[in-house]
């Protein structure tokens, strides 16, 4: 398997359980693994050379960020 592989579903798992622990009210825990999926992500779209997947994750970490704030 290659490295970007690993980084994919290891993002993907991580995001996962962000959304069960959003579901099951696991707050701030959620946020830190969505954080972590983010960042995973965003470094998927570097090694692929994907700016679409680059801009959606720095969005979605600035929208996560804004309102982990504002919480």
């Amino acid at each position: 398997m290659k490295t970007v592989d690993i980084v994919k579903w290891t993002a993907t798992v991580i995001q996962l359980f962000g959304y069960g622990m959003t579901g099951l009210n696991m707050t701030p825990w959620n946020v830190y693994a969505f954080f972590v999926g983010i960042f995973l992500w965003f470094a998927v779209g570097v090694m692929w050379k994907d700016k679409a997947i680059m801009v959606v994750h720095v969005g979605a970490f600035i929208s996560l960020l804004l309102g982990y704030l504002n919480a």
